[in-house]
């Protein structure tokens, strides 16, 4: 199996090296452990100072200013780059941007399944594998960096049977289930128009896109435009909960990392 090669790097001066290694080495850990084996993916995350330093072969997320152009892109090359917002919670999205970019790296593959909608029969279903279940509440942590839950290959299947897992964090409970503050989309093929279910509000609600025509950009970023209630994602409220427990997360293992480190300055020091 050939490796993705993705290249983290920041555009603004508030996220600094540092920060930008913290949320790389969570990434990793997430592809590596949890991703990779349920999606059949082998993928590295390493970080760069800046877009120069990025050799060839990588695939770019970059850090940015702007919540208006986020989500995934194609370059000049037609290889796959994301833009993530530099918010509060952005190593939530950058998350979500490093699956979905792995699991469909152009934005434009769909899967058959049977219609949310009663009497609507088979449609394609785009395979974005965050979306149902990006909402915070569904997140999780690792090396107390907050990253995203993501469905499993089981999301499609035809009904729901015991033990099956729908969404890595357990989540999602059945499939193709919206959960709050996710979205899932799919296109009716004898008509070819396009319809999403969303829960941004206090229920799930499903609406019609209408005809799509992508034209030079990928299935899913024209998705993203017509979508644009997920950019509160990279700027949570510093008091929600899941920013709360993160935050805890992150000073206690930060107290666990000062002491191993203390304690093996303290050996090399015996060693001189």
């Amino acid at each position: 199996m050939l490796p993705i090669h993705l290249a983290l790097v920041s555009m603004v001066p508030a996220i600094d090296f540092g920060e930008l290694s913290s949320v790389s080495a969570a990434l990793q850990k997430q592809l590596i452990r949890d991703f990779g084996p349920i999606w059949n993916v082998e993928a590295t995350v390493d970080v760069f100072a800046k877009l120069e330093d990025v050799p060839l072969g990588y695939w770019r997320i970059l850090v940015v200013d702007t919540f208006a152009k986020g989500g995934q892109h194609r370059d000049r090359n037609n290889q796959p780059y994301a833009l993530v917002a530099a918010g509060s919670s952005w190593s939530l999205v950058a998350s979500h941007e490093a699956l979905e970019m792995l699991a469909d790296p152009f934005g434009n593959r769909l899967v058959a399944g049977e219609s949310p909608i009663d009497g609507q029969g088979r449609v394609e279903f785009l395979v974005e594998v965050c979306d149902p279940c990006q909402g915070d509440q569904c997140a999780y942590r690792v090396n107390g960096i907050l990253v995203s839950d993501f469905f499993t290959p089981s999301y499609f299947d035809p009904v729901r049977a015991d033990g099956v897992r729908y969404s890595f964090t357990g989540s999602v409970t059945r499939p193709r289930q919206v959960l709050a503050g996710g979205y899932l989309t799919w296109r009716e093929p004898t008509a070819g128009e396009w319809f999403q279910a969303n829960h941004f509000s206090t229920a799930p609600v499903i609406k019609s896109l209408g005809k799509l025509n992508p034209g030079a950009e990928s299935i899913r970023a024209m998705i993203d435009h017509l979508t644009p209630e997920t950019h509160y994602l990279a700027q949570l409220p510093r008091d929600r909960q899941s920013m709360r427990r993160t935050e805890e997360a992150r000073a206690a293992i930060k107290t666990a990392a000062e002491a191993q480190a203390r304690a093996l300055r303290a050996l090399l020091a015996e060693q001189e």
